[in-house]
């Protein structure tokens, strides 16, 4: 039986080749994550384990907790702690080290790399190891500055160059004192450094003497854990706290390495769902080989074959093809990671250096893939194979489904169906964490009950086609009867493209959505023209709001500043603002009271409202940062949403208990409304600065919108090998079909149907599954969409459906050529049947 089950692989090669490429795509896409994913986590490993080789021990301000009414805060380490530490028997060097953000503009005044990865620091001397020069001189005072090498090949600095940087106040005109190396995973991942002396660093990022952390070598003999023993005896234990550069290294991996499995799981969802699709074909190629093979199994079981033998020998072919899918997906795999990894450069996202990686993981896991689905998706077909009863070797044909064996899958298929639309109806009504995992078990059940029931679905609504069909004469009407003439093939053809038409349908209705409804709350809660914010999201210096309010044609304006507080005893973050201004900047609904803000009166959102049981006229006591209390009333209740919430008092009462006040947006209304001048004008005045962002109202929708956006692409693209292995998918299965009908081809040719008329017919058929899977896909993409939308409505006020009519209707015609493009080589072959010699064919 394993030498039958060999040469019936070698017998079927041409059959078997779009199963293999089925099955090897989705190997490939499983692969070729873990490749690319193990390529980017151990790079960024390497080289953030490369940062910490000259630290053995770093020394850090210890959080002091929030503790009755005394607010939570990380102390800064001071030049006493610096001294202590560098006079523990056991340490070589103390270095200080000072850091916060720092923009860096190109020769066009553009932000180098991404808001969050532009860095600053300060430069220990010319004898710090952690940056060595390549050219220049150590930096001094605020005139000089030294810029890693990365940053100065990319925007074409050299030394003695002047570049424009910015902190977080006004725009800096240093020279280039010096170019410096490093292996900071920031820099490496397309940021930017920039180094200062010390005074100058702790002046620019608000330490005034002190030091963020404070890295400590030891002697030569003296361990990390020995010094780290001295460093804990010698500085206080209420205040800092120490560890070792090997657990700092191991923490950073821990980081990188969770960071990673959130893209990884991402894209083997993808991959697992081309693997799905796939075995959809899988299942279907078999089934037909099954069908077409009748009498050699019966005739297999007439000569004494077991119905063991006969699944073992089905599952034999099955390995067989898995295997080889595996292999060649798994080399296919290795191909996709380098190409990912080359598409993040082509893109700007750069990574550091470092081999390809193929575990013996990945290895097992494309090998198993490949197989385990493989022989899976044959079970089915095998089994039904070893129940062919020896009898049928006196016949071509084989007994049709019974009736029984049809009532009971439609009501299998009605009975999952029910449930999945039932548990994502009562999904819908739960909160947003609560319904995710019980929609999720809704859509698998929907997805099968539709899958199951799709063979009684095909007649009506392939039937609703007959109309058009009839325009085509002999061949349309073949076409329509070929489409409904095996059900259960069809349903399984269709099934393939419906699965990736769902999930691109679905994400497309919640996109637009969202999309609609962010638009919504930008323009109904913000009366401003403007919105001025840091391009890395970090808090704004408060001269800035005074150069925006300083402006020619702004009218009104209001920072937005946070600080902490203790209220009830919980940590609380206030948001000041300028009371008489904030009513002209925004258009909030009030659900109780009256919108004032000024001396004790503040207004909160519904949420921190309701959490707190306060309603308009409650009072409540607030201790500020400092520590004083103060007696404030709710004016008014309002609304939040994801652009304005929180609790909001005046600036002219809060700011004096801040000990640093940092804004982290400034409103800004204008006589002339938003325009192109105004927003230069606004730049401008704020010294054409690369780290501050001046959006208007649409501006601010898209950043908020953008991640959407991102994500939709991705998974656009991602998706396209779902609809790549649906292809394949009715490839296969028409192809396989015109082989199943040579005879009956080649009847209709001998009574007149020539070539272009069975090419018509073939397309035809085609046309008609994908518009079915197509129609499909649709109906449960808009359902997915609309229940996943009311989850995310549940906290977005403003969230409205928007069925993508446009975008739909172009998926629909993107299934239909899907169906003409995979018909063109069967349909080729099937017009070029010898007639004579189909008619014999068996």
């Amino acid at each position: 039986m394993f030498r039958t089950a060999l040469r019936n692989v070698l017998a079927h090669k041409a059959r078997l080749l779009m199963t293999v490429l089925a099955v090897m795509l989705g190997v490939a896409f499983v692969s070729g994550t873990l490749v690319f994913t193990n390529t980017i986590s151990d790079a960024y490993q390497n080289s953030s384990a490369k940062g910490f080789d000259g630290v053995d021990v770093a020394v850090q301000a210890k959080y002091q907790d929030s503790k009755g009414d005394r607010v939570g805060k990380i102390p800064d380490l001071s030049q006493a702690v610096l001294d202590k530490a560098a006079k523990v028997p056991g340490a070589a060097s103390a270095t200080g080290v000072v850091s916060g953000f720092t923009a860096i503009a190109d020769k066009d005044g553009k932000l180098i790399g991404g808001g969050w990865q532009s860095e600053g620091g300060n430069y220990w001397g010319t004898k710090d190891a952690r940056y060595p020069l390549v050219s220049g001189h150590a930096p001094s005072g605020k005139n000089e500055v030294l810029i890693d090498s990365r940053t100065a090949e990319r925007a074409g600095y050299q030394v003695g160059d002047t570049v424009r940087i910015s902190v977080d106040g006004p725009v800096l005109t240093p020279t280039v004192a010096g170019i410096f190396t490093t292996d900071d995973g920031n820099v490496a991942a397309g940021g930017s450094l920039a180094l200062f002396d010390t005074a100058t660093a702790q002046q620019l990022f608000g330490k005034k003497g002190a030091y963020d952390e404070i890295d400590v070598t030891a002697k030569a003999g003296t361990g990390q854990a020995a010094l780290k023993s001295q460093l804990d005896a010698a500085l206080p234990k209420k205040l800092v706290e120490t560890t070792t550069g090997q657990k700092l290294a191991d923490d950073q991996a821990e980081q990188i390495s969770s960071s990673m499995s959130g893209l990884r799981q991402g894209l083997l969802v993808f991959a697992g769902i081309a693997l799905f699709v796939g075995t959809f074909i899988i299942a279907n190629t078999f089934t037909m080989l099954v069908a077409q093979r009748t009498k050699e199994l019966a005739l297999l079981r007439a000569v004494g074959a077991s119905r063991r033998q006969v699944t073992r020998s089905v599952l034999i072919e099955a390995f067989v093809v898995g295997a080889v899918a595996g292999v060649t997906g798994l080399v296919a795999g290795i191909g996709i990671g380098a190409g990912l990894r080359s598409l993040l450069g082509s893109i700007g996202a750069t990574v550091p250096d470092g081999p390809l990686v193929v575990t013996p993981g990945t290895v097992a896991a494309a090998l198993a893939v490949g197989v385990v689905i493989t022989m899976l998706a044959a079970w089915l077909p095998g089994r039904r194979a070893a129940k062919i009863p020896p009898v049928a070797a006196m016949s071509a044909l084989h007994s049709a489904p019974t009736t029984k064996s049809l009532v009971l899958r439609n009501t299998i298929g009605a009975l999952f169906s029910a449930a999945g639309a039932t548990v994502i109806v009562a999904a819908t009504t739960m909160s947003g964490s609560d319904g995710q995992a019980p929609m999720g078990l809704g859509a698998v059940l929907l997805i099968i009950g539709v899958f199951v029931l799709t063979p009684l679905l095909s007649r009506p609504l392939i039937a609703a086609a007959a109309p058009l069909l009839r325009a085509f004469g002999v061949s349309g009407k073949l076409a329509r009867q070929n489409s409904v003439r095996n059900p259960r093939r069809t349903a399984a053809t269709a099934s393939a493209l419906m699965i990736g038409l769902t999930l691109i349908t679905g994400m497309t209705v919640m996109a637009g959505s969202l999309q609609k409804s962010i638009d919504k709350m930008a323009s109904s809660a913000i009366r401003a023209d403007y919105v001025v914010s840091m391009a890395n999201g970090n808090a704004l210096s408060p001269d800035v709001a005074k150069k925006v309010a300083a402006t020619d044609g702004v009218t009104a304006s209001s920072p937005l500043r946070n600080a902490a507080s203790r209220i009830d005893g919980e940590t609380e973050f206030l948001t000041g603002v300028d009371g008489a201004a904030i009513g002209k900047l925004t258009d909030l609904t009030v659900d109780s009271g009256s919108f004032r803000v000024g001396g004790s009166d503040v207004v909160v959102d519904d949420d921190t409202a309701t959490s707190h049981g306060w309603k308009a006229g409650s009072t409540f006591t607030v201790h500020y940062e400092d520590g004083k209390p103060q007696k404030m009333t709710v004016a008014a209740v309002y609304q939040g949403n994801q652009v304005i919430n929180g609790i909001m008092l005046d600036n002219a009462v809060l700011t004096p208990h801040v000990t640093d006040p940092a804004d982290m947006q400034v409103m800004v209304k204008t006589a002339n409304g938003a325009s192109s001048a105004t927003k230069d004008r606004l730049e401008k005045a704020l010294g054409s600065n690369p780290a501050i962002k001046v959006q208007d109202k649409q501006d601010l929708s898209n950043s908020i919108a953008q991640a959407f956006t991102l994500i939709l692409n991705m998974v656009y693209g991602l998706l396209a090998m779902a609809v790549i292995v649906a292809v394949l998918g009715v490839i296969n299965t028409l192809a396989m079909s015109v082989f199943e009908r040579s005879q009956e081809i080649g009847m209709l040719r001998a009574i007149g149907l020539d070539r272009k008329a069975v090419k018509r017919m073939v397309r035809l058929e085609s046309l008609v599954i994908s518009l079915f899977g197509g129609v499909l896909g649709l109906g449960l993409g808009v359902f997915f969409g609309w229940a996943a939308g009311q989850l995310v409505g549940a906290k977005m006020p403003t969230y409205e459906l928007v069925l993508p009519w446009t975008r739909m209707a172009v998926f629909l015609l993107l299934a239909g050529a899907v169906g003409v493009l995979a018909a063109l080589w069967p349909a080729r072959r099937a017009a070029k049947l010898n007639m004579l010699s189909a008619i014999k064919a068996e």
